[in-house]
């Protein structure tokens, strides 16, 4: 069959025509009466594929957008508010959910924490209970999610032969943490630590308060002795004892010491027999008390004179009511003298002496010193009531 090029363009025409009036007619619904679309209105209907679909529309929208338009607006009226026309209304298969649609309880979240907390760290001290006693160690119940582990050598002070008699079932016990959890959960503990802290506690106390204390020695060694003092190791230095030339026989001993050095630190406890010999004596004493003494050294700035086992300090500016050009003019090495105690510190094993007091008038000591020292006694009350009336002027 032969067709000419006008017949042929005229069918091409129609099916295009046909094609979009079908297309058109899927967009939108077809009135109930329809004529026949020439081609000049078909290529107005025909529209681009943005406009057709309203792709500019979906400006600015991510994917999370897209997908999760069922549990919010639709994506239809999200674009006619972001075209500024009016939102059309959205259906969805499920509502939304607010925030007050989440279970959330306070007290359960901060409960869960704290069960989930580390129990105990590095040198805090805890209480619990004994779970129970093995041959290495005892196992106590702190509070954690695992309970602690005291190793044996950690029980306590000295030797612990039986740790169930020690340490029975369901007994209290409190302990320092020496180890943080590990992997399981589980504390290193110990009795000992605790122990040994509180015994530095009262040994700085008993220094602090000038104590003296009785101790037996344990051993010895070239430099002196060793002894045992709340639980504590301590060491005598030789030339702080009595009887230092045979150090080795003090073994098995006891006697007072005072102390030296207390050193929490470094564990160093370093005591002294002659100290507390000197302590004894400095408790004897008193402000204002008239004493008999040696000159066992002389100084620039004064004498120092023997007590009987304590040692005094007789000033330059103590000695006289004139200025002297050398102190041996008052007093020589090895002398014996009579002079008040004005002053006395325990902690530091000081006493301090006076003779300028005992003088009548300024100098007396140089020009008539026997019978300052022979009328010491009667010098010496008359000496006291000056002293308490300047502490009451000073007071």
């Amino acid at each position: 069959m032969y067709l000419s090029r006008k017949e042929e363009e005229e069918g091409s025409q129609t099916s295009a025509a046909d094609q979009n009036e079908t297309t058109l007619s899927l967009a939108t619904p077809a009135p109930a009466a329809t004529r026949p679309v020439s081609a000049p209105q078909a290529a107005a209907v025909s529209r681009s594929d943005d406009e057709r679909f309203e792709t500019a529309s979906l400006e600015g929208l991510t994917m999370a957008d897209l997908m999760g338009a069922a549990d919010g607006p639709s994506r239809q009226g999200r674009s006619s508010r972001s075209a500024g026309s009016a939102p059309a209304a959205a259906s969805s298969s499920r509502p939304a959910r607010t925030v007050d649609d989440f279970d959330f309880d306070e007290e359960a979240f901060l409960a869960a924490l704290d069960e989930n907390e580390p129990v105990g760290a590095t040198g805090d001290v805890v209480t619990g209970t004994v779970i129970s006693a093995e041959s290495d160690g005892v196992y106590v119940d702190i509070g954690g999610k695992a309970p602690g582990f005291m190793p044996k050598a950690e029980a306590g002070l000295g030797v612990i032969g039986n740790l169930k008699e020690r340490f029975p079932k369901g007994q209290p016990v409190e302990v320092l943490v020496t180890r943080e959890q590990n992997a399981d959960g589980m504390v290193t503990i110990s009795a000992r630590a605790l122990a040994l802290r509180h015994s530095w506690e009262r040994v700085k106390q008993l220094e602090a308060d000038g104590k003296v204390v009785q101790v037996k020695v344990s051993g010895f060694n070239r430099g002196g002795v060793t002894c045992d003092l709340e639980g504590l190791r301590g060491f005598i230095p030789r030339s702080q004892l009595q009887n230092g030339e045979n150090h080795e026989q003090l073994v098995g001993t006891s006697f007072a010491v005072a102390f030296l050095e207390v050193n929490v630190d470094t564990r160093k406890l370093v005591l002294s027999e002659k100290r507390a010999a000197s302590a004894s004596l400095l408790a004897q004493l008193e402000v204002g008390q008239l004493v008999d003494g040696q000159v066992v050294s002389v100084k620039p700035y004064g004498f120092f004179v023997d007590l009987g086992g304590v040692s005094g300090l007789l000033h330059q500016s103590s000695i006289t009511g004139v200025h002297l050009r050398d102190i041996r003019q008052a007093f020589t090495q090895g002398e014996r003298l009579r002079a008040l105690v004005t002053q006395i510190d325990p902690s530091r094993g000081r006493i301090a002496l006076n003779t300028a007091l005992l003088e009548t008038q300024p100098g007396e000591l140089l020009t008539a010193k026997e019978t300052v020292m022979a009328e010491a006694e009667d010098r010496a009350n008359r000496a006291r009531l000056l002293l308490r009336q300047h502490e009451q002027e000073a007071g």
